[in-house]
């Protein structure tokens, strides 16, 4: 599994401290220095059968000083995704990515109901 967290959000080191305690594999990536591909996130887009908007951290810095809420409604998929790809900071996390499954931000009542459905010895 991938694993995308900010090393400095608490959510996320609450989520890598999660996976850890249940000897869960994943290869970790900081999303602000390896910020996720265009091409991936439309894949992990349509895998997850989320609405566009999930993906983007709605409470950060980068999110509200390009005044997002009001312009997001207006763009195309396609733009959004491209401007996701532009600035990890802009991007929902932590986000947890295995075979078939696409998790963002984290529950872990939602995290760990997937992990069973996938890996039910997990």
């Amino acid at each position: 599994m991938l694993f995308l967290w900010y090393p400095k959000c608490s959510t996320c080191q609450k989520a890598k401290q999660w996976l850890d305690e249940r000897g869960i594999d994943y290869e970790a990536r900081d999303i602000k220095l390896q910020n996720p591909t265009d091409a991936e996130l439309r894949t992990w887009f349509q895998q997850s059968e989320l609405p566009l908007k999930r993906f983007f951290n709605t409470s950060g810095l980068a999110y509200r000083s390009l005044s997002l809420k009001e312009k997001l409604p207006g763009m195309s998929e396609e733009e959004q995704l491209q401007l996701l790809a532009t600035d990890g900071m802009l991007v929902k996390r932590p986000i947890l990515v295995g075979d078939g499954f696409v998790l963002t931000g984290f529950r872990p009542e939602t995290w760990g109901t997937k992990l069973k459905e996938m890996h039910p010895s997990t």
